[in-house]
């Protein structure tokens, strides 16, 4: 199984950025996904999530920004990044999981992970 980011990028304050994620070893199209970021020195949190289905999730300080997107038929995840601001600035990995009835961004709710990709934003 393999989750691999694209590079992230360096960008200023209202720029835009699109990160992407390639997905192999498994079916993808029966997982749900989900972007995830860790800034230095504080936890790592969920920041969109897409269904089986294409239905979508976002944390409410990235909502109207971002966008989280999937490719079936290619099994790549995207997360589109506008208006970026200098706090976006962290480590974002893609995960993917299959767990029954496991909403939300809990950890336990993803069985695998990309190695993460450096998004900075600078002001």
């Amino acid at each position: 199984v393999h989750l691999v980011e694209s590079e992230g990028g360096s960008v200023q304050a209202g720029g835009s950025l699109t990160l992407s994620c390639a997905a192999s070893g498994f079916t993808y199209s029966n997982y749900y996904m989900g972007w995830f970021r860790q800034a230095p020195g504080k936890e790592r949190e969920g920041v969109a999530r897409i269904g089986r289905d294409g239905s979508t999730d976002y944390a409410d300080s990235v909502k109207g920004r971002f966008t989280i997107s999937r490719d079936n038929t290619k099994s790549i995840l995207y997360l589109l990044m506008n208006s970026l601001k200098p706090e976006d600035t962290a480590i974002y990995s893609c995960a993917a999981g299959a767990v029954p009835f496991c909403a939300g961004y809990r950890t336990a709710c993803f069985n695998y992970w990309g190695q993460g990709a450096q998004v900075t934003v600078s002001s």
